[in-house]
């Protein structure tokens, strides 16, 4: 079994699910007592959301590139990046370090294709759905196309991201991302793609008519598949 390399904190709070995850999937492959190989670095998230906010991509690609060095340092067989918006600087990590990121968007398309879908919506931080690092990879690399709502529901959509990172499930705002995913799916979307890691803590698959696909347990799922290849 290969080493996974958890590069997360951003937030705490879904990083939690990616080592849950992660732990149950080895022991469903594996049985008994086995469980995942892995090592964690959990950064300040208060440094990098302030890196996001003023857009200071560079500067948050060598913060986080010394923790993925950390990571290989110690031992890991790969990088996985526990946060969505953050792939912005991928490819800026990626060459900092000799081991494989796992890319999250990779998983994500690579979870859309297998079930024939080909139009998806996509709910993120404000990065995430305006910044063409992932719709354009999505678009680019793996030929899907990407609906993201309109400016006032993007902004409504980033907002309840920060009430979840600050451990908050508020009943009204599931019922809005409801609302926001149905008009996604009124203007063509054949699935949704919760594209940061905290939307699944709140979203649950009954509040869409269309297929979710929770990039959390998508991406911890390759994770997995990397580590166990060949076992």
């Amino acid at each position: 079994m290969k080493t996974i390399g958890l590069l997360g904190g951003m937030s705490w709070e879904s990083t939690v699910e990616y080592y849950r995850l992660i732990n149950e999937l080895v022991k469903a492959r594996l049985g008994g007592f086995h469980s995942a190989k892995c090592l964690l670095y959990s950064v300040d998230f208060t440094e990098v959301e302030d890196m996001q906010r003023r857009e200071a991509w560079e500067e948050s690609a060598a913060f986080l590139g010394a923790a993925a060095r950390s990571l290989e340092r110690g031992g890991a067989d790969c990088i996985v990046l526990c946060t969505n918006t953050m792939h912005k600087v991928a490819a800026m990590i990626q060459a900092q370090v000799r081991i494989p990121m796992l890319h999250i968007v990779d998983a994500t398309a690579g979870a859309i294709k297998a079930r024939g879908l080909q139009r998806v919506g996509l709910l993120g931080t404000r990065f995430t759905m305006e910044h063409d690092f992932y719709k354009g990879r999505l678009a680019e690399l793996h030929g899907l196309e990407v609906l993201v709502p309109g400016a006032e529901e993007r902004a409504v959509v980033h907002e309840v991201i920060d009430e979840i990172c600050l451990g908050q499930r508020r009943p009204e705002s599931r019922a809005r991302y409801a609302e926001i995913m149905a008009g996604l799916v009124a203007a063509g979307a054949q699935g949704i793609i919760l594209g940061c890691t905290e939307i699944g803590l709140l979203v649950r698959p009954e509040d869409c008519a269309v297929p979710l696909f929770d990039t959390t347990q998508v991406h911890a799922a390759a994770a997995v598949d990397f580590a166990l290849e060949g076992e």
